[in-house]
């Protein structure tokens, strides 16, 4: 795991003036790479490639980047980790080929000179953002792995982009180079309030966008070329018909086999590591088979939680359960107020773009407290996209079944009336705000429709962002949004788990815990997104998903085979601190301070009055307003940070 950026500017070869924007950048990224850093020039491409080190695999310098294929024909900098490199070694050994040193850069550029990169590619098992020089053919290729674990942003140079472009893991890079335009991007601010975070292709910048997931960029003699390696809509509309013409196994036990076979395999691929190793656990299913699956493999495990003082909110106690049950090394760390008014100010420092999923805060301690024991951490991150865990799914195939029989004029005049009693008589329910969006929803037309407004925060997030364009107003779809999928639950069940694969999983979920995780130098794996789990994944149907309206059946029954459902089985409780509480106690003074009118009218981004009158609402109990409020408070953070364009302190 790494920092890795560049500079490609052909139209520059030979001027000079490479070097030391590119130090630069590469010093903006100290954090995600504290072992090391390296610099690579091609004066006369016009080409420079910056990388910092967080050792892995192979401690020793000979894996030190940016590193050249044994011909001297490819350079490679490479952020991330090949999990089948030693398959892979061994099998470029058999065919010749000589390895200095043991690092799976290595192999991906020996792999590469023995397959080219488009073959090479389908045998790669990992997570990773890869900048290849082609020095023979004078091509340059950006790419990003299949589900977004690693990010990857480019930057155009100069008013149309002539001048040549800027790439990075992180914004914070792009934006040191003297050449590279700041503009903000008011339609991204506007999808920002609509997500929390910004989803790809955007970036908060204008003059910069973010690479899809298993997207790949050349630019060479023949021009520029954007192609895709790996398509997970492709994967999934392939898996649902196989499912629909031929059932994924006999039995449920057949599936329960192949999955436990399948999880297995990627765990011990992703527990090599050379450098200590723990897991996060939160006693929930996808963390606990993680750590029973670990566990099995044999030698002491560490693992790490985060307990909260509202007992409604905390699982410490279920991973505590679980850790002993497993004979784990267990730490667990309880977040305080105080914690949160030390860490929230920061927020707009460890991420590079605007980002406001509440969990950001225990996801950030979570990682610092890892990062105390181990440099590599294992965590569950992909089984509710995979195995229907959100409470959304089932709730969605009821309500659209029940939607279809009330004409949407009636519905509409039923949602105008349910709009009528005052927001603090929803607030008093239990859940309320929840129930109140939820109902608010059933005025669209269509499932898909529905699915993205309880996946909004806001209705029509432009009114927020004076000036801000289409894609924030009601009509929108994401840039990745899936078309139909067809009729029934199966295929609506596939349709929403495939949205948020491709669009809150690698934008949200991916973002947060690679920004968090590397502005401590912690490296974090996902056994659940193995692309060998999404295939089989994508051939389940409904039926071993959703069972007495609980998701993620399959994944359960594996996991009963390791720890007692006694130990596991309770309501979600998702990683949400107790955000309301804390912004109407510890966190006001600084709350209110970022969301001043003074500032908001002399930055002249958001609507002041309107972020005024949210905040005043909010704090008064008049309505619950906290995603919205911490949306602004995360902007304004950013801002703050922004302005200062350094490098993140960790």
């Amino acid at each position: 795991m790494c920092g890795i950026c560049g500079v490609y500017a052909p139209a520059r070869a030979g001027d000079g003036s490479l070097l030391a924007p590119l130090a630069a950048m590469t010093a903006s990224l100290a954090h995600r790479g504290p072992d090391g850093a390296g610099l690579w020039t091609d004066p006369g491409a016009g080409l420079g490639l910056g990388h910092r080190r967080l050792a892995v695999q192979d401690l020793s310098p000979l894996g030190a980047q940016p590193m050249a294929s044994a011909t001297g024909r490819y350079v490679a900098c490479f952020n991330g980790e090949l999990y089948n490199f030693r398959l892979l070694r061994a099998q470029l050994q058999a065919l010749g080929h000589g390895f200095r040193g043991g690092s799976d850069t290595e192999v991906l550029l020996a792999a590469i000179e023995q397959w080219g990169l488009e073959d090479a590619l389908p045998r790669l098992n990992g997570m990773f953002a890869l900048a290849l020089w082609d020095a023979r053919a004078r091509r340059l290729t950006l790419l990003r792995d299949r589900l977004g674990e690693k990010p990857l942003l480019v930057g155009r140079l100069g008013g149309d982009g002539g001048a040549g472009l800027v790439f990075a893991s992180e914004l914070r890079a792009l934006r040191v180079h003297p050449e590279f335009d700041r503009a903000l991007d008011r339609e991204a601010l506007a999808l920002f309030f609509r997500h929390g975070c910004i989803p790809a292709p955007h970036s908060a910048y204008v003059r910069a966008d973010k690479l899809l997931p298993g997207e790949a960029l050349s630019l060479g003699p023949e021009g520029e070329r954007r192609w895709r390696y790996w398509d997970a809509e492709e994967v999934w509309r392939h898996g649902l018909a196989e499912s629909l013409a031929e059932p994924l196994a006999k039995s449920a036990g057949d599936a329960e086999d192949e999955l436990e076979r399948l999880l297995a395999d990627s765990v011990g691929l992703r527990a090599i590591s050379d450098a200590p190793l723990g897991l996060f656990l939160s006693g929930g299913v996808d963390s606990s088979l993680v750590a029973a699956l670990l566990a099995r493999q044999g030698g002491p495990v560490r693992s790490f939680c985060i307990g909260f003082e509202d007992p409604g909110l905390d699982e410490s106690p279920h991973a505590e359960a679980v850790a002993r049950h497993l004979g784990l090394r267990h730490t667990t760390l309880t977040a305080t107020a105080r914690d949160m008014l030390d860490l929230a100010p920061r927020m707009g420092d460890i991420y590079d773009e605007p980002f406001a999923d509440a969990s950001q805060l225990p996801t950030a301690l979570l990682c610092r407290l890892a990062r105390g024991h181990v440099t590599v951490a294992l965590s569950g991150d992909g089984g509710d996209e995979l195995f229907g865990g959100y409470a959304r799914y089932p709730w969605t195939l009821r309500a659209h079944r029940l939607l279809r029989a009330v004409p949407l004029p009636l519905r509409r005049g039923l949602v105008a009336l349910l709009g009528l009693p005052p927001a603090g008589l929803w607030n008093a329910l239990p859940r309320g705000r929840a129930l109140r969006w939820r109902l608010d929803a059933l005025g669209v037309e269509g499932f898909e429709a529905l699915y993205l407004r309880l996946l909004s925060q806001h209705k029509d997030p432009a009114r927020l962002v004076p000036g801000a364009r289409a894609p924030g107003s009601p009509g929108y779809r994401p840039a990745r949004w899936p078309a139909d999928l067809g009729d029934g639950d199966d295929a609506r069940l596939a349709w929403m788990r495939l949205a948020d694969l491709l669009c809150y999983l690698p934008d949200d979920i991916l973002a947060k815990v690679d920004r968090a995780s590397m502005a401590v130098g912690l490296e974090v794996r996902a056994p659940l997104l193995d692309h060998r789990l999404v295939a089989f994944a994508a051939r389940l149907p409904a039926s071993l998903l959703l069972q007495g309206g609980v998701g993620k059946g399959l994944l359960r029954r594996v996991l009963h085979r390791h720890v007692p459902p006694a130990l596991v089985e309770r309501p979600k409780m998702g990683f949400g601190p107790p955000l309301a509480a804390w912004l109407r106690g510890e966190l006001r003074p600084w709350a209110s301070d970022l969301l001043s009118p003074s500032r908001l009218a002399r930055q002249g981004l958001l609507d002041a009055e309107e972020i005024a009158r949210l905040w005043a609402e909010f704090l008064a109990g008049e309505d619950n307003w906290r995603h919205l409020v911490w949306d602004a408070l995360m902007l304004q953070a950013w801002l703050e940070a922004e302005q200062g364009a350094g490098p993140c302190a960790s």
